[in-house]
């Protein structure tokens, strides 16, 4: 097999993290240094401020770096997920049905909550305050995508074939054309959105949000999970190990001790 496209997407990731952390256009900053006055602001008055005032305030700082790095991330994922995906170097693996894929049936209604995770995932990087955070979240992030991208190099799998006339439903005939039922386990779409539903949900806490907010952050993160069953996209199994790879690398993530002007 063709290695050159991997090695591309590896050496352009390379690039453009190395890029945002040592430029000098966008120098980082620590816990250590010194913060400006508007950050000593955020600081002193966040607990007066009402949660969403918070966030209106935080989404706008450094909202080129979150703009270029949200887009170029997908971009690469998408180059790298597409390649294996089309390319597997080992015979693929048929993922199992159990009896929770028996009990959910075929919703083409939850198609708009499978497309929305790509909206969804960008929503922690928007509510990061400085360009410290915001590289420590892209290692993060991008580290969960690349032990699943690795899993698939070394262990393709695909869903079992869905007895469903797809031309009776154009728009999710559209994505299983776009994305196959390959790639399947650990399915990276539930690994992301529980990623990001953890984030959200620390975030949100942070920002003192009210507990309507924080529900609304996890049943939009249940409906993503859902919808990847409900679509045939997944099965349960795929399910499953994107929870744990999910969980376990937002706990990693998270572990690190934090400075509250980090935040502010």
């Amino acid at each position: 097999m063709n290695n050159d496209p991997v090695v591309a997407v590896a050496a352009a990731g390379l690039l453009v993290l190395a890029g945002i952390y040592w430029c000098p256009e966008f120098p980082l900053t620590t816990g250590n240094e010194p913060i400006s006055p508007g950050e000593e602001a955020l600081n002193e008055n966040h607990r007066e401020r009402p949660w969403y005032r918070q966030a209106a305030e935080v989404i706008p700082r450094h909202v080129y770096l979150k703009f270029v790095g949200t887009t170029t991330f997908i971009s690469i994922f998408f180059v790298a997920y597409f390649y294996l995906l089309k390319d597997p170097a080992y015979p693929v693996t048929v993922m199992p049905r159990i009896w929770l894929d028996h009990l959910i049936g075929f919703q083409p209604l939850s198609l708009p909550f499978y497309l929305s995770l790509w909206f969804y995932v960008s929503l922690p990087p928007a509510l990061l305050a400085t360009r410290r955070e915001l590289v420590d979240y892209a290692m993060s992030i991008a580290g969960t995508c690349l032990a699943g991208l690795i899993i698939f190099y070394f262990w393709p799998t695909a869903v079992p074939v869905a007895h469903i006339d797809w031309a009776l439903y154009p728009d999710v005939d559209f994505l299983k054309h776009m994305d196959a039922s390959g790639n399947a386990c650990p399915s990276l779409h539930v690994a992301t959105a529980v990623f990001s539903g953890i984030w959200l949900h620390y975030l949100l806490r942070r920002f003192g949000a009210p507990l309507w907010i924080i529900l609304c952050n996890w049943i939009w993160c249940a409906g993503i999970l859902y919808s990847t069953l409900a679509l045939r996209q997944h099965v349960a199994v795929d399910v499953l190990a994107g929870l744990v790879l999910g969980v376990l690398a937002a706990y990693l993530s998270l572990r690190k001790p934090r400075s509250r002007d980090v935040f502010y």
